[in-house]
């Protein structure tokens, strides 16, 4: 089983990190700690913990039940570590051990620790990963919404939360009672301008609960937005034995991804942030044109090239993208269409 334990038995060909791993101290509590967050921030994150050993992350996870619980235990046993295969177009594969995961909590079972740790000074940034429709947002009024049950019961009952706004503002309104610097709240989701979606939310589920919250919040912590970018598909039982028989670990928690990635980050944050640039994060003023690029570059395309591709009866994209007529089909959308709609970042 793969843990602190017997780490340094792992065969020579898997990169192990350059860093202590019981060095590293929490300054990151991220909510939704599945496969693409542990093969994109935390490998970002891993790659400056020897210089940095103070950004450390603990994980929370909101949902309950029988799959929640057997992922905590898990983590537990392997202490947080995991492994993480990257795969190259041309066959090529990497396996490293990522260890900037440093402990995994589960709401549900002890929701008083997490309020804990979130209100913790070492607590400087708040990220997630929660995916479009975790941020309440009504589709109509486009405001957040204030008449989600899971929201109304937190509304009324701070000190005992549930869902990850009443975790947050809880944990900022005892931050500010403390006298300490409120947090970043980070979105890593594949989802435009997700900073200000998150601003909405998190403010408005704060100035329903208390308007003179809300505004500290809004007065002090910071919602960048941000680009991320990496093909992480689902790991299924057979996927992780030909990992782990590949890698030569006992891994339980095996993450595979393609050896691209991606993020672009605004600059904006209340309490001080890593030096993630030395990892490869984009840090400017403004992602817009940068999601514009991902949208109409990668995610049309992507529709440009599977609908037709279905109808030809192909079942996989590398099947169709060797079909020439398809392949034609999507260079002529992207030079003609798309580029000419495209500016360069002033960044």
């Amino acid at each position: 089983m793969l843990n602190l334990d017997n780490i340094n038995k792992a065969v020579s060909s898997v990169h192990l990190p350059d860093y202590n791993p019981l060095d590293i101290k929490p300054g990151i509590v991220h909510f939704g700690v599945g496969n693409f967050f542990r093969a994109h921030e935390a490998l970002y994150i891993d790659k400056i913990l020897h210089a940095e050993p103070n950004w450390g992350i603990v994980g929370v996870g909101l949902t309950d039940g029988e799959h929640s619980r057997k992922k905590a235990a898990m983590f537990k046993v392997q202490d947080c570590l995991y492994s993480l295969t990257e795969c190259a177009p041309d066959g090529g594969r990497t396996v490293r051990v990522i260890a900037a995961l440093r402990d995994y909590l589960l709401a549900a079972q002890d929701p008083q620790k997490v309020l804990e740790q979130l209100s913790s000074p070492s607590t400087r940034i708040v990220s997630m990963t929660i995916t479009e429709g975790g941020y309440n947002i009504n589709e109509t009024t486009g405001a957040f919404d204030l008449e989600n049950p899971a929201v109304q019961h937190d509304l009324h009952n701070l000190d005992n939360p549930t869902t990850i706004f009443g975790y947050v503002v809880s944990a900022l309104r005892r931050r500010r009672n403390a006298g300490l610097k409120a947090f970043t709240i980070m979105s890593c989701d594949n989802l435009r301008h997700n900073g200000d979606v998150a601003h909405k939310a998190f403010v408005g589920f704060a100035q329903a609960h208390d308007p003179e919250l809300a505004e500290w919040i809004a007065q002090n912590a910071t919602f960048p937005n941000a680009m991320v970018d990496r093909i992480t598909p689902t790991v299924t039982a057979d996927d992780a034995r030909q990992l782990n028989d590949y890698s030569g670990l006992e891994d339980d928690l095996p993450v595979v991804a393609e050896d691209f990635h991606q993020w672009v980050l605004e600059d904006n944050f209340a309490d001080g942030r890593p030096d993630l640039a030395r990892a490869g994060v984009q840090f400017v003023s403004d992602v817009t044109d940068y999601e514009h690029v991902k949208i109409r570059m990668l995610n049309a395309s992507h529709i440009m090239l599977s609908f037709p591709a279905i109808l030809l009866g192909y079942a996989h994209v590398d099947q169709a993208v060797k079909d020439p007529a398809l392949k034609q089909n999507v260079e002529n959308f992207l030079v003609r269409d798309v580029i000419p709609t495209l500016k360069a970042s002033g960044d």
